[in-house]
């Protein structure tokens, strides 16, 4: 036990700058009812939007939207609904309880509300609250929502249908190969029980590792914070098979921001020039968005433009998507406000945007 406890006590230092838990003993946990795994998350969505110096309110917030959703149990990733609503409202200065009050469908609220209200997640017993679903899903999709429900009781009620072991294997088998044929590899258990339980998440962690590689082969202080100067570290890439990277020198940044970087690898001198991305670019400012005006667009949180679903002078009706954001894993989906034709479009994807910037402008 104590070379474990030795073992842990040196880890955590590398974790120290992101551990978000608090530094005193506090009962507010009796008030929000956070899973630790999302108390952490919703504390550093809270920092990334400049909101961390409200967290009691956000705290507060997080309760009475759990209330709203009728006490549910908050386990991944029913909890992280909870909390993208509750960010969502307070980010908007609305209360929770004023969410009743709001025009069925008129609110750009995040896709994991939806999802869990459109029977992603199942279903609580007697459904979700009335006023709730309304003011959520609107017309068209609360309809489709309470149908599906009603569906889903009515099978429950039916004897339950034997499994069927040949059936399911063959079904697991033709996921395997879709799935194995969107990576362009076969896919390990490990890898189809992830993909099928966290899809976008999977699909960022293959991006990320046909871009950088395998990336846990780094000592965790290299990973995080880099080398220094002088710095040596010993890398296996694979089994009998060693680098030896040594920091030469980091050179100054260039008028684009880049940096020359040397250094050894196995004693042979190697040069490579990177973008460093703690050097502020100049950007030019986005206008904002006349927030009286029902054909501008705003950005309705600072994020990631994620996808486009319209472009320049492209028809759209009210209420059509038109794209969808990103914010520390919050998807947003923005639909169009009025119907029209797409006179202005300022983004693209993968452009970072603040709230309230002008995305585009709708001509009636």
């Amino acid at each position: 036990m104590n070379a474990f406890s030795d073992y842990w006590e040196q880890t955590r230092d590398y974790y120290r700058p992101f551990d978000t838990a608090p530094r005193t003993g506090s009962a507010e946990v009796y008030l929000h009812e956070m899973p630790g795994g999302q108390y952490t998350n919703l504390k550093e969505q809270a920092a990334s939007m400049g909101m961390s110096h409200r967290w009691p309110e956000i705290a507060r917030t997080y309760a009475e939207v759990n209330a709203l959703f009728g006490d549910i149990v908050k386990v991944t990733p029913s909890s992280k609904v909870v909390g993208d609503l509750a960010l969502f409202l307070f980010s908007r200065g609305i209360k929770p309880a004023d969410l009743l009050n709001l025009e069925p469908g008129s609110m750009p609220f995040p896709e994991s509300v939806i999802d869990m209200l459109m029977g992603g997640l199942g279903w609580p017993e007697g459904g979700w609250p009335e006023g709730v679903w309304k003011s959520i899903l609107g017309g068209a999709r609360y309809t489709e929502a309470k149908a599906k429900y009603t569906a889903a009781v009515a099978a429950a009620s039916k004897p339950a249908v034997p499994a069927c072991p040949q059936k399911d294997a063959a079904e697991m088998a033709r996921i395997a190969k879709e799935a194995g044929e969107k990576y362009k590899r076969e896919l390990s258990k490990d890898d189809l029980y992830s993909h099928l339980m966290y899809p976008q998440v999977f699909a960022e962690f293959q991006k990320h590792q046909r871009e950088y590689s395998d990336v846990s082969v780094l000592p965790t202080p290299a990973f995080f914070y880099g080398l220094k100067p002088g710095e040596e570290i010993t890398v296996e890439i694979e089994e009998g098979k060693v680098l030896i990277i040594r920091l030469v020198n980091i050179g100054e940044p260039d008028k684009d921001g880049r940096r020359t970087l040397n250094f050894d690898l196995n004693g042979m001198a190697r040069e490579v020039t990177i973008s460093d991305k703690t050097i502020a670019v100049k950007t030019k400012a986005r206008p904002k968005a006349d927030l009286a005006d029902p054909l501008q667009l705003a950005a309705p949180i600072p994020g990631l433009i994620a996808a486009l679903s319209t472009s320049l002078g492209a028809k759209v009706a009210k209420g059509d998507k038109l794209l969808m954001m990103e914010a520390m894993k919050m998807q947003t989906t923005v639909y169009a406000p009025a119907s029209g034709v797409v006179a202005e479009l300022n983004v693209a994807v993968g452009d970072t945007v603040e709230a309230k910037d002008l995305l585009l402008r709708i001509r009636s």
